[in-house]
C-alpha cells in the first residue's frame, strides 16, 4: 500500500496509519512524500519517526499550482507502476491529493482510497 502525503496536516493523519501499518506483517507501506510543503512536512515526518520511501522533491521557487500539481502527478506516473502496491492512500484537500487520485485512476492493479475528516 502507497501512502502520499505531501503537506503537514495530511503526514499528522496518516502517522497513526503508517505506524500501524508498519506494526503489522500483513502490509507493506510504502511512503511517498511529493514534498509540496517542504519544512513543516520533513518537521511532522520526524516527529512521527517516520522518513519517507520515496520522496518526489517536487517543489521549486516562485512555481504555480498548477507546476506543483502537474509535477507531482509526473513524478507519481513515473515511479506507481514501478512500486507493485495494490492499494494507494490519499488524505485532504490539497494538489497531493489531486493529483494522487489523478495519477492512481486507470491503472489496472490499484485502487485508491481518499480519507477526508472534517
Amino acid at each position: 500500500i502507497a501512502i502520499i502525503l505531501g503537506t503537514r496536516p495530511e503526514a499528522i493523519k496518516c502517522a497513526p496509519v503508517i505506524r500501524a501499518m508498519r506494526d503489522d506483517p500483513r502490509f507493506r507501506p510504502v511512503v511517498v512524500s511529493t514534498g509540496q510543503h517542504r519544512q513543516m512536512l520533513d518537521e511532522t515526518l520526524a516527529a512521527f519517526g517516520i522518513t519517507p520511501d520515496i520522496d518526489l522533491d517536487i517543489m521549486a521557487p516562485k512555481q504555480s499550482l498548477s507546476e506543483v500539481t502537474y509535477r507531482i502527478i509526473k513524478g507519481l506516473v513515473e515511479i506507481l507502476p514501478r512500486l507493485d502496491v495494490d492499494a494507494v492512500i490519499v488524505h485532504g484537500d490539497t494538489a497531493t491529493t489531486l493529483a494522487g487520485r489523478t495519477a492512481v485512476s486507470g491503472r489496472e492493479r490499484s485502487w485508491s482510497s481518499h480519507a477526508r475528516a472534517s
